[in-house]
C-alpha cells in the first residue's frame, strides 16, 4: 500500500513539474520579439534611412547609413562599396559572394564582440558561394536566404554591403530565429 501512495504522489509531483518546465522554452511570438528588440538595438547605434534613395544612389561607407531595403523591415543595408555600376547582374546570373556574419542577438548579449564574425571572406582556401539572382526554386540559390539577393538589385558587381537581416529572410537551415548581420562582397561568374 505504501508503494502505491510514492508512485501516486512521484506521478502528481511530475504532472505539476511538467507545465513549469515546458515554460522555460520560448514560444515562435516571444523568439520573434527577441529578434525586434535585437535588431532595434544594432540600428540603434547607427544612422538608419526609412526610405531608399529615388534615384538609386546611395550614400557609401564604412559610416553610410542603413537603408531599409523592404516594407517589413527585414532587411537593412549599408553600401560600403557600391561597385562597378556599368556591371550588374540580371535575373538569372550566377553571382558569387564572400561572406562574414555575427549573431546579433549574441552581440546584443556580450557573448560574442565587434571582432568575432564567421564565415567565408577571410580565407582564400574557401570557396565562394553562390546564388542564382531571383531563383527561389533552387536551394543553392535560398540556403542563405532572400534578403542576401537584395544588394544586386541596385548595386553592380564587386560591390560590398553590410547586411542586416531577420530570420524570415534569412538562412533556410536555420532552425531558430536569428536576425545576423553580413558583412557581403558579389561577384561575377569567372566563365
Amino acid at each position: 500500500m505504501k508503494l502505491k501512495n510514492i508512485i501516486s504522489i512521484l506521478g502528481i509531483g511530475l504532472m505539476m513539474m511538467w507545465p513549469i518546465s515546458c515554460s522555460k522554452t520560448k514560444s515562435y511570438s516571444e523568439l520573434l520579439l527577441d529578434e525586434e528588440h535585437a535588431v532595434n538595438w544594432y540600428l540603434a547605434q547607427n544612422e538608419v534611412e526609412v526610405r531608399l534613395p529615388e534615384d538609386s544612389v546611395f550614400k557609401t561607407g564604412e559610416d553610410a547609413p542603413f537603408y531599409k531595403m523592404d516594407g517589413q523591415g527585414n532587411v537593412y543595408m549599408r553600401v560600403i562599396n557600391p561597385g562597378d555600376k556599368n556591371y550588374r547582374a540580371k535575373s538569372g546570373d550566377r553571382v558569387y559572394f564572400k561572406y562574414m556574419r555575427q549573431n546579433i542577438s549574441d552581440l546584443k548579449a556580450g557573448l560574442i564582440t565587434k571582432d568575432d564574425w564567421i564565415g567565408n571572406a577571410e580565407n582564400m582556401a574557401t570557396s565562394p558561394t553562390f546564388f542564382i539572382l531571383d531563383e527561389t526554386n533552387l536551394t543553392s540559390s535560398t540556403k542563405y536566404g532572400t534578403g542576401i539577393q537584395l544588394p544586386m538589385k541596385w548595386l553592380g558587381y564587386y560591390s560590398e554591403v553590410e547586411l542586416v537581416i531577420k530570420s524570415i529572410e534569412g538562412w533556410t537551415d536555420q532552425a531558430d530565429v536569428i536576425p545576423v548581420v553580413y558583412r557581403v562582397r558579389y561577384f561575377p561568374a569567372e566563365y
